[in-house]
Formats: C-alpha cells, structure tokens, sequence
C-alpha cells in the first residue's frame, strides 16, 4: 500500500477507552491532584526562598525538585483537563505544541539528560508523517514516531539506548549512594541518624520505583497496542505521582521544614482575649 505524507499541523489525540461517568470522576481526581501539586511545590520553594536559614546547599539544590514537578505537570495536565471534557472527535494539537509537549515530558522524567532528549527529537521531527492520530493522551516521543510511515529503525535504536544509559546510570547511582548510606548507617551508634535515614530512604525508595516502573511499563506497552489503556494510565502516573509524593517526603520530613510551618501557623492564629 502506498504511503501518504501529510504536510498537516494537526494532530489528533487518543483518550483511555472509557465510559463518560469515569472519564468525569477522573477530571477530578487528577484536578485535585494538580491542584496539590502546585500548590504543595510553589509553597515549598517559596518558604525556602524567604527564610535565610534554608539558603543551605541542600535545600537550594532541593528547590529543583519543586520546579521540575511544577513545569513537567504543567505542560501536561491543564491540557490534558481540557481535552478530556471534548468529544473525541474534537480533540485536536498542533504538531509544534505536541513536540514541545513531548520535549517536557521527556525532560520531566531526565532532568540531566536534556543534550541527548534534544537530539532525539531532533531526529523524529525530521521524519515525514503519514498519519495524524497521537495513540497517547499527551504527546511523547514514541508517539511522534507512529506518525511516521519511514524506517525509524535509527532512531528506535537511539531511544532504546539512550532508555538503557539512563535507567542504568539513574539505578548505578541509586545502588550506589544508599549503599555509602547503609554502610554509615552500619558503623554509626547514632540511632538518632539512622532513624531519619532509614524513614527519608524508604520513602525515596518508594517514589523512585513507582516512577521508574512506570517508567519502563509505558516503554514496553508502546510494543503492545491491546494494552494501550494500561500504557495511558501508566504515563499519567508517571507524572502525578512523583509530583504529589516529593513535597511531602522532602519538605514535610525535614525538621526545618516543619519549624518553619509551625512559626507561619503561629504568626496567622489569632489568640483569644
């Protein structure tokens, strides 16, 4: 069959295959949870911000984390929320928008990585398009490839290795840095210390492998169109879940954090006379 190139800047996206009453429970769930993001992420790099005290390399550094959850959710839920109360046939991005969607999403999940993100889609918006339907809530690399009717075998080859240096270097220095940890915590009698590494680690550990399943899940079910559902939700998770779960591990947790929440609830209580 011959295959068509469509010059064409809009594109259509693919929504989860469900009924009208779940895709509305859904709208608020992920509403919520957006809102919490924005609001738990912008308060914690506000206060870290304001208060001298905090303007120590660990919490400045931490103040990346903030930001990431805030632009990588940004870029996509808001849009994602308003194409989910459209009919399916309205549902509608302009090719520049789903590549610049795509560049975040992709940066959201490899903050370091942005050289080797930039040449990958710099590969695929070179392909020509034979097709105009994004199989993908939001826009993302693999999904741009299906948009193509050429050989994308250079450029399955450069993401599947750029997927196997990332994973490897992210779990490399992950095995890595809780083993120094454990080995501390091993040799230290300071209970004290070992407590909150033990509670900050686990809860790390816990978010890190919820992203990184996620991760994975969504780059395996890209072979497997029957389970394009599954693929759906799981990309969606990739970017709720971390964005809601890091300003309570990190900025609750920490004691300064919590000294500096209990003075502002202070300052606002009105005492009684």
């Amino acid at each position: 069959m011959e295959n068509y190139t469509y010059n064409t800047l809009t594109l259509q996206l693919e929504w989860l295959n469900i009924s009208v009453e779940s895709t509305y429970a859904l709208f608020l769930l992920l509403l919520f949870f957006y809102l919490f993001i924005m609001v738990a992420n912008m308060s914690i790099a506000v206060l870290v911000f304001m208060d001298k005290n905090l303007h120590q390399p660990m919490y400045l550094l931490f103040c990346n984390l903030p930001f990431n959850d805030i632009l990588g959710n940004s870029i996509m839920v808001p849009r994602l929320l308003v194409d989910m109360l459209k009919p399916p046939s309205e549902r509608f991005i302009s090719y520049y928008e789903c590549v610049v969607q795509a560049f975040t999403t992709h940066m959201f999940g490899a903050t370091m990585a942005f050289v080797l993100v930039g040449i990958l889609l710099g590969l695929t918006v070179r392909l020509s398009r034979c097709r105009t339907l994004i199989t993908n809530p939001y826009c993302d690399n693999a999904s741009l490839f299906k948009l193509s009717c050429e050989n994308v075998f250079i450029n399955n080859v450069y993401g599947l290795t750029f997927t196997v240096v990332l994973f490897t270097g992210s779990i490399g220095s992950i095995v890595l840095t809780y083993a120094r940890i454990t080995i501390v915590c091993l040799t230290s009698k300071n209970k004290s210390l070992n407590s909150k590494a033990l509670k900050t680690c686990s809860t790390h550990l816990v978010v890190y492998m919820i992203m990184l399943l996620s991760g994975m899940i969504v780059i395996m079910l890209h072979r497997f169109p029957q389970y394009s559902d599954y693929r759906k939700l799981c990309s969606i998770l990739f970017h709720i879940i971390p964005g809601s779960l890091n300003p309570i591990i990190y900025g609750v947790q920490s004691k300064e954090m919590q000294k500096l929440f209990a003075k502002l609830l202070q300052k606002k209580t009105v005492p009684l006379k």
